[in-house]
């Protein structure tokens, strides 16, 4: 253990991090930095291709920070997995989508650790970023690990350390953002300290590998179960002939006692939508039911079809029927100012109108192509005759660049489901 915490120490520890998408490319980008030499491990060649030329693929990370990395030769990327055998760390950043059915899909970790074990050697550290249930780093990853005839705590170490990453938050980032270590072993959970202690200012060890899956599971239920219960609000408010958005300013005035959420065409990203199934998934199999998260997530699906519903109904009162209807969907990435798709509402918002014979079409500067599922479709520029040709403008993203008093004065029709209207002419404008 002293020879890699020395190695850590001194930043001649060399860093392999498995899977450089949006969690493992900063953080491989935020070790070289700190002086390290890091190899970026991944089984997409076009990732490995682009890496080594200097170009970024993620928002995060910008290409110019990426070249001056290979200048230097701090960082480099590999789809030769032998390669793992030469780093004294081994990170694991890949993605844990959920199957159809709600439960966990692991393969890509278990891909990634049995690629480990084949080249695992003494002195290593091991430290499993990817978000899972309780109980994957002892009963997966540990027994994986255990195939190449190395023990835990004497010839290798195993930590859990969840990854906390925002796409596109400008004010907190890998550094400013505590992060939550547990090891298998105490002298695991020491060594992923001191790894991460480069990087980052705030270092939160907790007593095992358990303690730290349920954080992050807590961190992102807590959030889906929160805009789940603010969206069946605007549910209620609808009914009540309310402005929710004015209920949700009111009641935030409140300086204790109250968290603001908000309602939106439903969830969308890399975790929050994924995350609780996978506690309410492990908790099944102790004959425990998640009600509040089983709940939440039927609300937050559904948040697709009311929004179609009140376009519908938006469209109708103006003479209009869906079918026919030229309809533009502002912004499809989940969130704003970013380009990320992934489980984004939009697509649904766009499917579901699609279904019942609407004519769609879509602007976001930050997707210029949406090829998901059965969608192919190109981002529109946004001009004035767009915007006049269409029967209803949906915001379902509100990027900071949109010029929404533009949009509201050149449209029919806009059904904002984001608040991106506040303040302005309400004359024409529906909200969620």
């Amino acid at each position: 253990m002293k020879k890699l915490q020395k190695l850590i120490e001194t930043r001649r520890a060399g860093i392999g991090i498995i899977g450089v998408g949006y969690v493992g490319l900063p953080l491989a980008v935020a070790f070289a930095r700190e002086g390290f030499h890091v190899v970026g491990f991944d089984v997409d060649a076009s990732r490995v291709r682009a890496l080594n030329s200097g170009r970024s693929y993620v928002p995060d990370v910008p290409s110019s920070a990426v070249r001056e990395l290979r200048r230097t030769g701090g960082f480099a990327a590999s789809g030769d997995f032998r390669e793992l055998r030469k780093m004294d760390v081994i990170v694991i950043c890949v993605p844990t989508p959920l199957r159809k059915t709600k439960d966990p899909d692991i393969s890509y970790i278990v891909a990634a650790l049995e690629k480990i074990a084949r080249v695992l050697r003494r002195g290593q550290l091991v430290v499993l970023e990817s978000t899972t249930y309780p109980g994957t780093t002892r009963e997966v990853a540990l027994p994986l690990l255990r195939k190449s005839g190395l023990t835990v705590g004497r010839d290798f170490w195993l930590a859990f350390s969840p990854e906390r990453v925002d796409p596109g938050n400008k004010r907190y980032g890998i550094r400013n953002t505590p992060k939550i270590v547990g090891g298998i072993t105490p002298d695991g959970a020491a060594l992923a300290e001191s790894l991460y202690s480069t990087v980052v200012e705030k270092i939160v060890r907790v007593s095992s590998t358990e303690c730290a899956e349920m954080v992050k599971l807590l961190e992102n239920t807590f959030r889906a179960v929160n805009i789940g219960l603010v969206n069946e609000v605007a549910l209620m408010c609808d009914r009540l002939k309310l402005d929710t958005w004015e209920v949700i300013a009111a009641a935030a005035t409140k300086p204790f006692g109250f968290m603001p959420f908000y309602p939106g065409p439903g969830l969308g990203g890399h975790c929050i939508p994924l995350d609780p199934h996978y506690l309410a998934w492990k908790l099944k199999t102790l004959n425990f039911y998640a009600r509040f998260i089983e709940l939440a997530g039927e609300i937050n699906s559904q948040m697709p079809e009311y929004l179609v519903r009140k376009i519908g109904d938006a469209l109708n009162e103006r003479g209009k029927s869906v079918k026919g209807a030229k309809v533009l969907v502002l912004g499809v990435a989940y969130k704003r100012d970013i380009g990320d798709v992934r489980e984004s509402p939009a697509l649904d918002v766009i499917e579901l109108l699609k279904k019942k014979q609407a004519v769609v079409h879509y602007h976001d500067p930050y997707v210029p192509r949406l090829t998901a599922g059965s969608l192919s479709l190109k981002s529109l520029p946004l001009t004035d005759a767009l915007l006049r040709r269409q029967d209803c403008v949906v915001v379902t993203t509100s990027h900071s660049c949109f010029d929404m008093r533009r949009v509201v004065a050149r449209s029919r029709l806009v059904v904002d489901s984001r608040n991106a209207t506040a303040g302005l002419p309400a004359r024409h404008v529906v909200k969620l």
